[in-house]
């Protein structure tokens, strides 16, 4: 190391192998810099939100919020959307998919309003999960028309909050001991027949007895449903909770009682009007 130059700025006390560290100050433009970053850091923590409280942050001294700026951009993005959304409300809904203009915004609304509320159930892309039905086929437990879905999502179903919510219930026929085991194990081989290989065939005969007794009035005679109780078509092999023998026997035996929310409390006449038709174009309207 130059002496000159250590004499000038000494060092810092550190040597490694012979190598002394020179104490050179920083530049002035960088120090002025870093000065200057602390003036601001500390003028913005004044002017801003910045230091949490046990409640909230400080509010600063220009009362900037980013909740009241999104609940601002908010309430500009439903004034311009009023007028098409007061349409929307009003017109009839078979109307809706006739009107390209109303159909477009209704379509791109309501896909907002399921990816918000709907897709927890019914998932992102529709296509449903165990217990939540799949939105994308042509397989309806209440009606797949326009206005048969605006009824299933303004009430929903057995729901307690809405006394206009659709509503059915299955018995639970070994729970209640309505059947025996033997007669259970029979039906379920018989429903498993209209869509596929029972587990056994020799038992297929007495279950369709047994169903004829006690199924077909839900259900139909010829086991392809009734959408006025939400009884599933039993012979597509489309299945809700699925169709192997374990399933389906825990199906007979204690029942399935799914619950829908009534949306009519928590979303606009219009977004409700906008998800239906929605979910009506996605592949499964009628």
């Amino acid at each position: 190391m130059s002496n000159e130059l250590k004499d000038k700025h000494g060092t810092t006390g550190h040597e490694w192998d012979g190598i002394e560290e020179l104490n050179t100050p920083l530049p002035r433009w960088w120090l002025w810099t870093f000065y200057a970053t602390i003036v601001w850091g500390v003028i913005y923590t004044i002017a801003y939100p910045a230091w949490p409280l046990i409640s909230q942050a400080t509010p600063g001294l220009l009362g900037f919020s980013t909740r009241a700026q999104v609940e601002q951009d908010i309430a500009a993005t439903v004034e311009s959307n009023a007028a098409i959304n007061d349409r929307l409300a009003s017109v009839e809904l078979t109307e809706i998919a006739s009107d390209p203009e109303l159909n477009q915004y209704a379509v791109s609304s309501g896909g907002a309003v399921f990816r918000t509320w709907c897709a927890q159930c019914h998932g992102s892309g529709a296509a449903g999960a165990k217990g939540y039905p799949n939105l994308l086929d042509d397989d309806w437990l209440w009606g797949g028309d326009i206005e048969a879905i605006h009824t299933t999502v303004t009430h929903g179903i057995r729901n307690e909050d809405d006394p206009e919510a659709r509503y059915s219930e299955m018995p639970a026929f070994g729970r209640d001991e309505l059947l025996d085991n033997t007669q259970i194990d029979q039906v379920v081989n018989y429903v498993m027949s209209l869509s596929g290989a029972p587990q056994n065939a020799s038992r297929v005969e007495a279950g369709a007895q047994v169903f004829a007794d006690n199924c077909a009035s839900c259900h139909g005679e010829d086991a392809t449903g009734d959408r006025e109780q939400g009884a599933p078509d039993l012979t597509d092999a489309i299945w809700l909770y699925g169709g192997d023998y374990t399933t389906l026997t825990e199906t007979v035996r204690n029942a399935r009682f799914g619950v829908m929310p009534n949306w009519n409390t928590r979303l606009t006449e219009a977004q409700i009007r906008a998800v239906s038709a929605y979910v009506h174009q996605l592949g499964g309207g009628e």
